[in-house]
């Protein structure tokens, strides 16, 4: 006759759950308390009538600004595509050189694992005003601080990718004798393309929010925009 387990009392009465649920508010009070912040402002009746009022303006766009909006929109989409298209580029001999299972040297892999890690530290602001100090004004400041994020990221995500692939593959290849370029031509690239695209559009697409606060430093597009916007309380 099968009995079935009996549940103690923590797993009867959720006892971790309850637990971890009045530590997290104990957390926010606390953590609240040691900024000073005072979480009753969120609710009072001044700051929902100003998110009311901020609502329905959003609702109703002002549509003849459109026109100084398209360009700084284009020119923001256009420098994530750029960056993000050259700082994959980039990464990609870097993600394999960091793989286990491709590169057999620990020292070699350490290094490179060193140089992305260090690259995804840097802030974006950090690096577009370092840039916009070095180029000037423009787009191609903003162009190569996502580059280098890029770079980063995706070195960092493609490598955990190639890791985790079939073995199989590589080890058929090679007992044929391929080549190290072949065995990644012929049994690496397949398994993580599909892995790579969706890295890429993921990375594209923080790259746009990203292209937008480093205009704010001067890499032009629609963060400069809505800089000048702001600062005029418009």
């Amino acid at each position: 006759m099968n009995v079935l387990p009996k549940r103690s009392n923590t797993q009867r009465f959720h006892i971790k759950g309850v637990l971890y649920f009045f530590l997290i508010i104990f957390l926010l009070i606390f953590s609240s308390i040691i900024t000073g912040t005072q979480l009753d402002q969120f609710f009072n009746h001044d700051s929902l009538g100003q998110f009311a009022v901020l609502w329905q303006k959003m609702f109703h766009p002002y549509w003849p600004y459109w026109s100084y909006v398209v360009g700084p929109l284009l020119d923001t989409i256009r420098m994530a595509l750029v960056g993000t298209l050259l700082g994959t580029i980039i990464a990609i001999p870097f993600a394999l050189l960091s793989a286990r299972n491709i590169v057999s040297l620990g020292w070699l892999r350490g290094v490179i694992r060193v140089i992305s890690n260090l690259v995804r530290t840097l802030p974006d602001l950090l690096l577009a005003a370092v840039f916009t100090a070095i180029l000037g004004f423009g787009p191609l400041a903003g162009v190569v601080t996502l580059l280098i994020f890029t770079f980063g990221q995706m070195a960092k995500l493609m490598f955990e990718a190639i890791e985790t692939i079939d073995q199989g593959p590589l080890e058929a290849l090679e007992a044929a004798g391929a080549s190290k370029v072949q065995i990644i031509i012929f049994a690496v690239v397949p398994q993580v393309l599909n892995t790579f695209f969706s890295n890429f559009l993921y990375t594209f697409e923080v790259n746009v929010r990203a292209s937008t606060v480093i205009g704010y430093v001067g890499a032009v597009g629609i963060g400069d925009l809505l800089q000048v916007t702001i600062n005029q309380f418009r």
